[in-house]
């Protein structure tokens, strides 16, 4: 069975439909991972994504805890990755002055010229993946991703209301 085939079969009525993207998110995922790392040896897709969370968030040092939120996973994996780019010579992890529970991650200009090197060969993977798009194709594809960020937090507040009623119990 092929791409095309579970997308024929799926198309049709709202509960196949919902069902076809929750299926072709993670399927997407896994390729555009696999694909990304590929393009760039060095660095795995997730690891760039801790430096890109970095370089987002440059006026204030950004913690262990809260890369893991903004990226949807643990601290614990997030640790995981920043150890890797700290290996590497990419970032520093350090422990926060105010508060020594917390880890505070930076870039290094070693980290600075890395992300520079790679910027167009991202840039130009990206491209590819969305040039048949139109500007208002992708434009109303990045307002329903937006959508699906509010459903997620939907859900993540059920899960922890139902979880909260569970412990009074």
């Amino acid at each position: 069975m092929n791409i095309e085939s579970l997308t024929e079969a799926y198309k049709t009525g709202r509960d196949n439909q919902q069902r076809a993207i929750f299926a072709s998110l993670f399927i997407l995922g896994n390729r555009l991972q696999t694909s990304f790392d590929k393009v760039d040896p060095f660095v795995t897709v997730k690891q760039f994504m801790v430096l890109i969370m970095i370089k987002q968030v440059p006026e204030k040092v950004l913690d262990l805890t809260s890369c893991g939120e903004l990226l949807g996973c643990s601290r614990q994996n997030v640790k995981k990755l920043a150890s890797a780019l700290e290996k590497k010579g990419l970032i520093t992890i350090s422990r926060n002055q105010k508060d020594k529970r917390r880890s505070d991650l930076s870039m290094t200009m070693e980290g600075e010229r890395y992300f520079q090197s790679v910027a167009k060969l991202h840039s130009k993977a990206l491209g590819s993946i969305f040039e048949g798009y139109s500007d208002d194709e992708l434009a109303s594809f990045f307002t329903i991703l937006m959508k699906m960020y509010a459903g997620v937090e939907r859900l993540e507040a059920i899960e922890v209301e139902e979880q909260g009623g569970k412990q009074d119990e």
